[in-house]
């Protein structure tokens, strides 16, 4: 049995079920329509194979759109690392209209697909790109990613920091994880790293996590 405080495996997926880590999935095409439906929001979404959660909204992802705060009312930027077919990057964009919402992703198909979903559901703040694109100089209001803690450790650990270094002074990134992939060990070595980090919510086998902007980090901008 798996220890809740172990943090999460270095070891990556298997092959069969890691499409959803590649640049160009090697997979056939499947697509099927996907129903989001929040108690704000209803969004009908193409997923498809190669693609995280192809066959189903994700649980943890869709408790972090349950439970996580709202974006705040203003003229924010806001980021979804790992966006895939785009629930959380859709969902955001449409709490918060004015807003601007990167979705990011190093799946190309995955890219074309939340595309695709944003311009099905009629919204047009939503700004998708693969990671190299987004230019260095943004900084984001707020993160919420239901981050991929299979890539392994290392990969995980060099994926958080290159984000959560890109919080504006203020911003707070909100993070499903799953217990038994590492939460708690993860909410450690956060903050050890210099970002604030707590538990704010937990169900089941999930925690959300909130993590805030690196305070030195703030002080040298």
């Amino acid at each position: 049995m798996p220890n809740p405080s172990q943090a999460p495996d270095d070891t990556p997926e298997s092959p069969a079920k890691q499409h959803y880590f590649d640049a160009s999935p090697d997979v056939a095409s499947d697509r099927r329509v996907l129903e989001l439906s929040l108690p704000d929001i209803h969004l009908r979404l193409t997923a498809d194979r190669g693609v995280f959660a192809a066959e189903q909204i994700d649980t943890g992802t869709k408790y972090l759109l349950l439970e996580a705060p709202l974006p705040p009312p203003g003229n924010l930027t806001m980021l979804d690392v790992g966006c895939g077919y785009g629930p959380i990057a859709l969902t955001l964009a449409k709490r918060a209209p004015t807003s601007t919402v990167w979705a990011v992703d190093v799946n190309e198909r995955a890219l074309a697909l939340c595309e695709f979903n944003a311009k099905e559901a009629g919204v047009n703040n939503v700004t998708v790109a693969l990671p190299d694109a987004v230019p260095p100089e943004l900084l984001f209001d707020r993160i919420y990613a239901n981050p991929p803690i299979r890539i392994g450790k290392t990969a995980l650990h060099d994926l958080l920091t290159t984000w959560l270094n890109r919080l504006a002074p203020g911003g707070i990134a909100y993070l499903v994880v799953q217990k038994h992939l590492g939460a708690d060990s993860l909410t450690s070595w956060l903050s050890q790293q210099g970002w604030p980090a707590q538990k704010l919510s937990s169900r089941k086998a999930f925690r959300i996590l909130e993590v805030r902007a690196n305070p030195e980090s703030e002080t040298n901008r």
